[in-house]
């Protein structure tokens, strides 16, 4: 009997004490194991899965791995928020046929190309926002927008024309602070802020704010113009801010 169990012992037991005896194998052979360099890069991965998606709103900000090009949006998105990450450049592809756009913030980023129809066609935008980014120039923009953020970029005066913002004739709030504009751009009668602090802007004219050639305009919505840090020297132009309600805020020599 004695002998029989160290029989049954003996063949069930052994094969397993062998096995564990074996040496581990390198993890890094194993077939589950994922290596780092062959990991799937932002752009191959479903943009649901790399950012959150929620009622409509897309969450991009600062994500790992970081972007470098604008994910592909589900169709029902209207508000994008991709701060923070490394997208270099904006083409007509990006926001093709994206029609329930509302709000797009990009900042923090390293744009410096936009494509010049990249924004034009998207009907119900409204606010925009390429703050802290590379930018020399601007691209079209929607004629709905209500407020547009380009502080902190490379703005030369060359790269925004002078009617840039006059078709936009429900913009409220620009703010171009800390780019490299040398003239002021046609300011559209609904903008309430506008901000061209930290620029090269050396000249204004009578027409800039207001209607030189009468004394009667008053230019009701305008509530906050920034200037400072500009070469320009308001006090040769003392006509120039006639109209509005308040002067310039800010710090002037």
């Amino acid at each position: 009997m004695m002998q029989l169990r160290t029989l049954i012992f003996t063949s069930v037991m052994l094969p397993w004490i062998l096995e564990a005896r074996k040496p581990i194998t390198d993890i890094a052979s194993s077939p589950d194991y994922e290596d780092p360099d062959k990991s799937p890069k932002a752009d191959e991965m479903p943009t649901c899965l790399l950012c959150v998606c929620l009622s409509g709103s897309v969450y991009c900000e600062d994500v790992s791995p970081e972007m470098s090009t604008v994910p592909a949006l589900p169709k029902e998105t209207a508000y994008l928020y991709a701060r923070f990450n490394k997208i270099t450049k904006i083409s007509n592809r990006d926001f093709e046929d994206m029609v329930t756009l509302r709000r797009i913030d990009l900042s923090v980023n390293l744009i410096a190309e936009i494509d010049d129809g990249a924004f034009s066609k998207l009907p119900l935008l409204e606010e925009l926002s390429l703050a802290e980014n590379r930018l020399i120039k601007l691209p079209t923009l929607p004629t709905k927008l209500v407020s547009f953020n380009a502080n902190f970029n490379r703005l030369r005066s060359p790269g925004v024309k002078a009617n840039a913002f006059k078709k936009l004739t429900r913009l409220a709030y620009l703010y171009l602070g800390n780019n490299e504009l040398k003239t002021v751009p046609h300011l559209p009668e609904s903008l309430q802020v506008v901000h061209l602090h930290n620029n090269k802007i050396s000249t204004i004219t009578d027409e800039t704010f207001c209607k030189g050639n009468t004394s009667y305009y008053i230019r009701p919505n305008m509530a906050e113009v920034r200037l400072d840090g500009n070469p320009v020297k308001l006090s040769k132009y003392p006509h120039s801010f006639i109209c509005l309600h308040t002067l310039p805020i800010g710090w002037y020599n």
